[in-house]
């Protein structure tokens, strides 16, 4: 199997990191986020952990600042990506909240790079106030998945999605 970057986005809760843990049962994955080195800086000055709104909204204002300032989030990410290179892993996850940014991404990584949305279930929260989480909708992906069954049926189903788009992507 040939290296795969799989950009993926979601409203919050809608299960991203769990559908990556199942992935990585099945396929050498590799998970990153480009809000990873903004999680450090804020824990290391008093953010505790929390996905609260008012906590989503400091981390995402904190984010664009730093994309603003040096693309922080851009270069670890990079970073990451020669890793990932180097490493015997098939697929690579890596979280982006805002189109802007996973089109950056994409731009840089080129070919065997592909975007996918994850949709939770009907009547989850899709607005938390912050222009990062309130976006994902905002791009074009080029794969969409629907996390809407129970989790113990969840697997099976998102690894069979998998499959097919695997199988899409050649």
């Amino acid at each position: 199997m040939k290296k795969i970057v799989i950009v993926i986005n979601g409203s919050g809760g809608a299960g991203k990191d769990t559908l990556c843990e199942m992935a990585d049962k099945h396929y050498k994955t590799m998970n990153v986020s480009s809000i990873d080195p903004i999680k450090k800086i804020a824990k290391e000055n008093g953010w505790n952990g929390d996905k609260s709104e008012k906590s989503r909204k400091f981390l995402a204002d904190l984010k664009n600042l730093f994309v603003e300032f040096n693309d922080l989030p851009l270069k670890y990410l990079l970073d990451e990506y020669a890793i990932f290179q180097q490493s015997d892993d098939e697929i690579m996850f890596v979280h982006i909240r805002e189109p802007k940014e996973i089109a950056k991404f994409k731009a840089e990584i080129g070919e065997n790079c592909y975007t996918l949305l994850i949709r939770g279930r009907e009547g989850a929260r899709t607005e938390w106030n912050n222009e990062s989480d309130d976006a994902v909708e905002n791009y074009d992906y080029d794969f969409y998945y629907k996390n809407c069954k129970p989790l113990e049926e969840a697997e099976e189903d998102f690894i069979s999605f998998m499959k097919e788009m695997l199988k899409k992507i050649g």
